[in-house]
């Protein structure tokens, strides 16, 4: 039997040409090759005598179009991106996508993979796991030709809720301040602070042990000691122990003084406010399984009510407001 052919195959290209050009009857070349009359039809129905492909045809998703797929196909590529990273920024183009038809889609083109070296893996470890209420606190300066702002922030580790504040200086009663306002615009209880070791939120460590600090001690740990929070000061010269404020920091200046020229201190204001409420209440992040700050707040009123204030829906714009 010719190379090529079918394990099963009852005919060479030999006899099926013969099959072709015979002018005989079915039946009549059936009984003369004892072939079936089925398998004499099919052949003198076709122009060529090879065999046609039986496997399987071309694996496709049986989620996604070809559009679609191939859109998937071309973000990976251009962008080398993470698995993960690539389902976030194409869940609202394309909503049929889950994160195991992504996969298969991506092992099929032979891209499942990121070159090496592209992954790089941080020696820094995760946050240790934590119950929602640790807020990170930090300052940092907005600067433009008029001037410049002193911005506080705070941000839950849990729920990445943000809450921005703009103030005159970085003071002990700044600082204070703006922790009394964080605890009343955070819906739930805070039960932990981290800051830096900067004078808005603690003495300088040579005081730390005076008769003042003693009798008195820091105004911000009194407002701590007020509400009861624990307050947690970062290592010196470790400022990635209060990595989350940090990066929301370089975040916000990145996608505002550092893209845009502004008129005055009040328009920069306005744009760092609406970004902090878009972050809030329409960003999915990783971090929160392409949930919102928002819907995870909502999360853990739902399975633990005890520790909100008040009720996170009212949050929201609406008759509650």
């Amino acid at each position: 039997m010719a190379a090529g052919l079918h394990g099963s195959a009852r005919t060479t290209p030999r006899v099926r040409a013969e099959l072709q050009a015979s002018q005989a009857s079915t039946r009549a070349l059936a009984d003369r090759y004892g072939l079936n009359p089925k398998t004499v039809a099919k052949w003198r129905c076709r122009t060529g005598t090879a065999d046609a492909p039986m496997g399987p045809r071309k694996p496709r998703s049986t989620v996604l179009t070809e559009a679609e797929e191939a859109m998937a196909v071309e973000f990976r590529r251009r962008t080398l991106l993470p698995l993960d990273d690539v389902l976030g920024c194409l869940r609202e183009a394309i909503p049929a996508l889950s994160r195991s038809a992504l996969h298969r889609c991506l092992v099929r083109h032979g891209i499942s993979r990121l070159p090496q070296g592209e992954e790089k893996a941080s020696k820094r470890t995760r946050f240790a796991e934590t119950a929602i209420g640790y807020v990170h606190i930090d300052i940092c300066e907005l600067r433009l030709a008029e001037g410049k702002l002193f911005m506080f922030l705070a941000i839950d580790r849990v729920s990445k809720f943000v809450h921005v504040a703009f103030l005159d200086a970085a003071t002990k009663a700044n600082g204070a301040a703006f922790l009394r306002e964080v605890v009343d615009v955070f819906p739930y209880r805070i039960h932990t602070v981290l800051t830096d070791n900067g004078m808005a939120f603690a003495d300088l460590p040579k005081y730390r042990d005076g008769p003042t600090a003693r009798w008195m001690g820091h105004i911000f740990d009194r407002v701590c000691r007020e509400h009861g929070i624990e307050h947690r000061l970062t290592k010196p010269y470790h400022p990635w122990t209060n990595g989350q404020a940090e990066r929301m920091n370089r975040t916000i200046k990145d996608a505002t003084t550092k893209a845009f020229h502004y008129p005055s201190l009040e328009a920069l204001k306005a744009h760092v406010l609406a970004f902090v409420r878009a972050h809030n209440f329409a960003k999915h992040l990783k971090a929160l399984r392409w949930r919102t700050p928002f819907q995870a707040i909502c999360d853990a009123w739902a399975k633990d009510p005890s520790i909100f204030k008040i009720n996170p829906h009212h949050l929201i714009p609406g008759p509650n407001t």
